[in-house]
């Protein structure tokens, strides 16, 4: 068996448990074509390092999903190949830090969805399935795997709610959007209609050939749209460059509401557990380290606290 059918072989087995491995399945094949260079039959740590290793400027952390993914993948290869070296657990082990947020201004939302609107579309579609990607993280706080995994049957555009199902930690919930919100989907679906027909459990928002957009690719491109925009910097020669990403739309959503929450004097600690259960979190405290990663929710929490202990 060849590491080409053995990785096929690996990703059959592992998607037939459950497992989507979209972005694994990529980089593996970018490992096995490395492996066809260097005219090796089997995987050798020093070749897993080696490979791990080859992006420039970018975080250990990338160097560490690298490994990790071929890992995994040679602890199920020794099994039929036993000259396979499956590499040690923490050999290139980054220690895990939360990224600090960027927090969007409106102002750069409404550069990015316009420089998505320009994104080249044949059909018409992709630049509009963008747009509505961006608008609806920003005004919901969806993770953006989240938003990508909702299926027709899962977006009630009448009375506005968003069912999200299975998603991290395996909760699941029901999101209520905005009336703008609302009105923004309508108008996608329509679009989309005029293209596709749909099932219930067809995807909801697409690519250009129908087929439900990939969360690399949408990664992907939302970093060349900020790149072209200046949201996102320029980073050696790293063609997408480095900085806001998808996901920082959801941070922006929360920083906005607990901003909101102290400048109308709520008690926060008391409105906290609302905001938890709305974005999905499984723990409290992962709510309240927005308060600890953005400066301006650290001063106006500062100034709530002492506001309170003056009045006692």
């Amino acid at each position: 068996m060849t590491l080409s059918d053995a990785l096929t072989q690996y990703i059959t087995v592992r998607r037939a448990l459950g497992t989507r491995l979209q972005e694994p399945a990529m980089t593996l094949g970018h490992f096995v074509e490395f492996l066809d260079r260097e005219k090796a039959e089997f995987i050798t740590t020093e070749l897993a390092i080696r490979w791990a290793q080859q992006p420039q400027h970018v975080q250990q952390a990338t160097w560490t999903r690298r490994f990790t993914m071929v890992r995994r993948f040679a602890a199920w290869l020794v099994s039929f190949d036993p000259r396979t070296e499956v590499p040690p657990k923490r050999l290139l082990n980054a220690r895990h830090r939360r990224s600090k947020p960027h927090i969007y201004t409106s102002e750069e939302i409404g550069r990015l969805m316009a420089e998505a609107a320009r994104l080249p579309s044949p059909k018409g579609l992709r630049a509009f399935t963008y747009v509505t990607l961006i608008g609806l993280l920003a005004s919901s706080g969806l993770r953006p795997g989240e938003a990508l995994a909702l299926d027709w049957r899962d977006v009630d555009l009448q009375n506005g709610i968003l069912a999200i199902r299975n998603t991290k930690f395996g909760k699941s919930r029901f999101v209520p959007i905005g009336e703008g919100t609302r009105r923004a989907l309508i108008r996608y679906a329509t679009q989309r209609n005029g293209r596709f027909v749909h099932h219930p459990t067809d995807p909801f928002l697409v690519s250009e050939d129908g087929t439900r957009l990939r969360g690399y690719v949408a990664r992907r491109t939302f970093a060349k749209v900020s790149l072209a925009t200046g949201v996102r910097a320029v980073a050696g020669e790293r063609r997408i460059g480095r900085g806001p990403r998808l996901q920082d739309m959801r941070h922006t959503f929360a920083t906005e509401k607990l901003i909101e929450w102290y400048r109308a004097g709520l008690d926060v600690t008391r409105e906290m557990p609302k905001l938890a259960t709305y974005l999905g979190h499984t723990d409290i405290s992962h709510t309240y380290w927005y308060i600890e990663a953005v400066p301006e929710l650290l001063h106006l929490a500062t100034e709530h606290m002492s506001r309170r202990g003056g009045t006692r």
